[in-house]
């Protein structure tokens, strides 16, 4: 099972914040919040992960690096601007969609890991007929 987590957004909301830093790089509580994602999905035993990025991107790749310090195996999906959701999504099939075909993914956004896990589980995987 794979994961992708939507993180190529600007964080215009979050201005000023994310003029130097982009928007999962915002610490909560001390903690970047991409890594409770990225923590999440390695106790949920989901360790290949393929990440989006568009504004300074280059800072999520250089702070998460290939994921070992977290157990799981991240992938980075570069856009020079953020492709928004589906875009996004489709530039990154060849790296969720190697192996097999029809293989099923998680994609991520905030909402799916703050609700119970067999909740989103309901919602989530997705099969995409696109892969393959």
């Amino acid at each position: 099972m794979k994961a992708m987590i939507l993180a190529a957004g600007r964080g215009e909301r979050l201005r000023p914040l994310t003029d130097n830093m982009p928007k999962p790089m915002v610490p909560v509580l001390g903690k970047p919040l991409i890594v409770y994602h990225i923590e999440k999905l390695a106790a949920l035993g989901i360790v290949d992960i393929v990440i989006n990025h568009a504004w300074l991107g280059h800072k999520l790749v250089e702070a998460l690096g290939d994921g070992s310090a977290f157990g799981v195996r991240i992938r980075y999906s570069a856009e020079e601007s953020a492709l928004e959701t589906g875009g996004g999504i489709k530039r990154a099939l060849p790296l969720l969609c190697e192996g097999k075909a029809m293989n099923p993914f998680w994609s991520l956004m905030v909402m799916c890991l703050s609700m119970p896990y067999r909740q989103s589980r309901s919602l989530l995987p997705i099969r995409s007929p696109i892969c393959g």
